[in-house]
């Protein structure tokens, strides 16, 4: 194929370690190169940055897949990040590698720092979801699309903000936004890492899918212009080519892993799994058949079939490198071009999850539960930061419920908009646990 070259981008750009930061409300480009001696580069300075932060603990306490298991050994938000970040890593090492080969690779990046860059991104990519999982954020933006009346004076990009919670966008307002250095530049990670990071580079009209509210959008077209990503339209880029890694790492851990946390629940049998994995496994099925212990055979099987598609993500990366750097990548994803061994796999582990786990009566109970969970939090709030930003009296429960946002708190020099934001960071930075207890402590029901 053919490509434009007056768009195209490089990797000297894109692996940019330029920090932004906003001082006086400007954003300021602070350029930083550390020396790669082996001990601490930029990356592994943003690696650091995500692993202690608040955000990133609080996922030990958030849904993957099954809201409060009872297993000790099924995966949260917590253990699937560093699961992706590992495949991630391995994915980033593997196209670093190929990359120095080539000789693409700027003079202070080692083909380890890509490596390192795609793990901070896939550490990060779920920062933003919100208590309960995929239902938490249906159960925000069901409510905001109900009480539209709290919305008419927003406009109609800030009303899509609102209606439309997104995790994706919301882990991308956290490190630039909320965490660390608050509202000037949050954890002021490399504009690479930032790159990465975005598996949707757009904003929210009309896309159910996206990674950039109006609030950060001033400081994605500064990190954008900086990466030299191809603009596609009015706040719309292509993506970062290594941002696939980030997906294909996401894509592979989930539809592999939920499925052994189905066998350890008792969801689908040993067979089912089997079954599924049995085509990256090819010759070598029969051997691990030989494995008495059921959990180590599970885990035997999962790693080599996470390795098997590594190994191919790998390799379409590179068959498919023009394309990716010209923004015009003719697949939905990396895993779309692999072997039909590879995606015919993950595609069954997906349809086996949506119609025999996903389906199943203890999940659904406690997802519809979440609605009238979260629904009662907003229920308190949401009037209360609309009664002071639009100077109406405030009653004592208004002002009661407004303590609840002591951390960030509402001020007069906020507009609705900022309001409404910082009130999804708040709820959207509970935990299952703490959004179920704030909820029933709000009902009244302890005090009786």
């Amino acid at each position: 194929m053919v490509f434009d070259t007056k768009f195209i981008m490089n990797w000297q750009d894109l692996l940019s370690t330029d920090r932004l930061m906003i001082k006086d409300g400007k954003i300021i480009t602070k350029s930083s190169h550390a020396p790669n001696d082996g001990v601490r580069s930029d990356f592994h300075t943003d690696y650091d940055r995500v692993v202690f932060s608040t955000s990133f603990r609080k996922l030990g306490r958030k849904t993957q897949v099954h809201p409060f298991a009872k297993s000790d050994h099924t995966h949260n938000r917590l253990t699937h990040s560093v699961e992706v970040a590992s495949v991630g890593r391995s994915l980033g090492n593997s196209v670093g590698q190929g990359l120095a080969q080539k000789g693409l690779l700027p003079k202070h990046i080692s083909s380890y720092d890509i490596g390192t860059l795609v793990q901070v991104a896939c550490l990060a990519h779920d920062l933003g979801n919100p208590p309960f999982g995929h239902t938490g954020e249906d159960a925000l933006r069901e409510w905001f699309c109900q009480n539209h009346h709290y919305l008419q004076t927003l406009s109609k990009k800030e009303q899509a903000d609102i209606t439309t919670y997104e995790g994706n966008a919301h882990s991308l307002r956290i490190v630039t936004t909320t965490e660390m250095y608050a509202h000037t530049g949050g954890m002021r990670l490399t504009c690479a890492s930032l790159g990465v990071l975005m598996k949707y580079p757009w904003g929210s009209v009309g896309q159910t899918k996206f990674n950039i509210y109006q609030s950060e959008m001033d400081i994605i077209q500064k990190v954008a212009d900086r990466l030299g990503l191809v603009k596609l339209g009015v706040d719309r880029w292509a993506r970062h080519p290594l941002s696939y890694l980030m997906e294909s790492a996401d894509d592979i851990c989930y539809a592999l892993l939920d499925l052994e946390d189905a066998v350890e629940l008792d969801l689908i049998g040993f067979d089912d799994f089997a079954k599924v994995v049995k085509p990256l496994l090819g010759a070598d099925f029969d051997e691990y058949q030989k494995i008495s212990d059921k959990k180590q055979r599970i885990g035997a099987m999962r790693g080599r079939a996470i390795g098997r598609a590594i190994d191919e993500v790998a390799k379409r990366f590179f068959e498919h490198h023009d394309g990716l750097l010209h923004g015009a990548f003719i697949y939905k994803d990396l895993l779309d071009s692999c072997d039909n061994s590879v995606k015919e796999t993950l595609q069954n582990a997906k349809n086996l999850a949506k119609y025999q786990i996903f389906n199943h009566h203890s999940k659904l109970i406690t997802e519809i539960a979440s609605f009238g969970c979260l629904g009662q939090i907003l229920d308190l709030i949401v009037p209360a930061v609309y009664a002071k930003l639009t100077q109406q009296n405030l009653t004592t429960k208004h002002r009661l419920a407004l303590e609840l946002l002591k951390d960030s708190p509402i001020t007069d020099d906020d507009t609705l908009y900022d309001g409404y934001m910082k009130v999804l960071d708040f709820v959207g930075g509970l935990t299952d646990n703490s959004a179920g207890r704030l909820a029933r402590e709000l009902s009244g029901v302890g005090l009786i």
